[in-house]
């Protein structure tokens, strides 16, 4: 099984080498912005690598004083940036082509070289050394257990300037012996959500009143900056929202953490989601914060799950906040606000968790039984949930 992991790594850069690796940046961005224009036509949006190679790559050249693979880096990414614009519209979503401003760049084997301590880095006018800033060298780090790992091969790396300093997020990738798949065949359902960012079938609630109240210091914070109007302002905008950005990964990482222990625990072989497209539609109240949330946590929790042998789904998530996990009687009736009481049989608990169990069923009711055995039951605090909504006392490990 291919294992892929990327460890940021902070740079100590000399101040005349930073003055290149920032012209370095700015250059890159500016024939990433490049190919966004020449892609768009006014009413057609070419989205073919090979074609705007040819359209683009010797006028970059021409234009910047980039290494021919930050080039086609740069291509690649406004391609990808490009390719989400069109699906997007393909649905009737608004959506503005894309605009790079974050300061980044993309170097890979031939434009970097990757050592114990170190990194030489290709800029405009030649390559720098910058050395690594690590941690202590006894403690467990993605650093000791992925850079320094000699199972483990550097692909490439991304090069972030944020609030005046360097950081490399370092690539890398290894095949590891496939982790054994816990054979009970069970799954545990997770319902996403605004007040409750993830809520699991077992009952475990995590609150979004915490991100919720950082967004909204945050933005305060930002407000009252831009109200300044002067450069320093503008200039720690962009960090509030850095700080801001880093803030909310750490949280989700915690959040996926817990979740894939909360499975690990109760032997499921399986971690069932709600389908992520058209989200914002489907949740009134969420916004483009809670999509990027949503995402960024089902993906941390993928890669975390994948190293114990769970497979992570996506189910659709229809009616799964009106269906009565019991009896299976559908209304709208059904729920109100966070409360749950079946019209029918008279069920009640509160309508996140009762998802998480009907998106745990879900998935049941849509496996064949492929890539080690089809899921026999949704995971509960106190036994399973079977496709009939019948409960049975836990059994195995759990």
């Amino acid at each position: 099984m291919e294992v892929r992991r990327t460890v940021p790594v902070k740079l100590d850069v000399a101040d005349s080498d930073a003055d290149l690796l920032r012209e370095t940046i700015r250059q890159f961005l500016d024939a990433a912005n490049y190919v966004v224009d020449a892609a768009y036509d006014g009413e057609w949006v070419e989205t073919r690598k090979s074609v705007l190679h040819d359209e683009t790559y010797s006028e970059v050249r021409d234009r910047t004083a980039l290494h021919s693979n930050h080039v086609q880096s740069a291509r690649d990414r406004a391609v990808d940036a490009l390719k989400s614009v069109v699906a997007k519209w393909s649905k009737g979503r608004y959506s503005a082509l894309p605009a790079f401003t974050t300061p980044f760049v993309e170097y890979n084997q031939r434009n970097a070289t990757f050592h114990e301590d170190s990194v030489s880095l290709a800029t405009v006018e030649g390559r720098i050394t910058a050395e690594y800033v690590l941690p202590d060298e006894d403690r467990d780090t993605p650093h000791s257990r992925y850079l320094f790992n000699d199972e483990y091969e550097t692909t490439g790396a991304t090069l972030h300037y944020r609030n005046g300093e360097f950081s490399l997020h370092v690539r890398t990738k290894a095949d590891v012996d496939t982790p054994d798949r816990p054979e009970n065949g069970t799954v545990l359902g997770v319902d996403l959500g605004i007040e409750n960012i993830a809520v699991t079938s077992t009952g475990t609630f995590w609150t979004g009143d915490e991100l919720d109240h950082w967004r909204t210091e945050y933005a305060e914070r930002r407000r009252s900056l831009q109200e300044c109007g002067t450069r320093w302002a503008h200039e720690n905008v962009q960090s509030v929202g850095h700080t801001e950005t880093g803030r909310f990964e750490q949280y989700l990482h915690r959040v996926a953490n817990e979740l894939v222990a909360e499975a690990v625990e109760n032997g499921c072989s399986y971690i069932a989601f709600e389908q992520l497209t058209d989200i914002r539609e489907r949740m009134p109240r969420a916004r483009q914060f809670h999509e990027w949330a949503f995402n960024r946590l089902f993906g941390y929790v993928s890669y975390k799950a994948e190293a114990h042998g769970i497979s992570v789904r996506q189910v659709n998530p229809a009616y799964t906040s009106q269906r009565c996990s019991t009896c299976g009687f559908t209304v709208d009736a059904n729920r109100d606000r966070e409360s749950f009481a079946c019209q029918s049989c008279g069920y009640e608990n509160h309508a996140d968790y009762n998802a998480a169990k009907n998106i745990g069923l879900k998935l049941l009711r849509s496996q064949t039984g492929t890539e080690g055995g089809a899921p026999v039951g949704v995971r509960l605090n106190s036994g399973m949930l079977n496709t009939s909504g019948l409960t049975s006392a836990p059994t195995g490990s759990v």
